[in-house]
């Protein structure tokens, strides 16, 4: 019984990490990036760098501290978005950094 309800929160914890949703904010407005953020409470924007061609940028970006683990603090980020350069969001870093 032990094992069987370890694994059942194991199976849990698993589906809650893969629940995070993807977007691309080179597809969307800076308002609508921020208001994803807002109403999912946190999500992965994945972007292509200005800098290096090819080269795929990503990070978890959060609407408040409760989205973070022990460990972690929100800072303040930019990322491109179809309307702006610098649209600003909020991203997880770990503390000390």
């Amino acid at each position: 019984m032990k094992t069987i309800l370890l694994a059942a929160c194991l199976t849990l914890l698993a589906a809650q990490a893969q629940a995070i949703s993807r977007y691309d904010p080179t597809r969307l407005s800076c308002g609508k990036v921020q208001s994803t953020i807002a109403r999912q409470g946190a999500v992965i924007l994945r972007y292509q760098s200005n800098r290096v061609p090819g080269l795929p940028l990503y990070d978890r970006y959060v609407q408040s501290q409760q989205f973070c683990t022990m460990g972690e603090v929100r800072t303040r980020a930019y990322v491109p978005s179809a309307d702006t350069k610098s649209c600003p969001v909020v991203q997880l870093q770990a503390a000390g950094q």
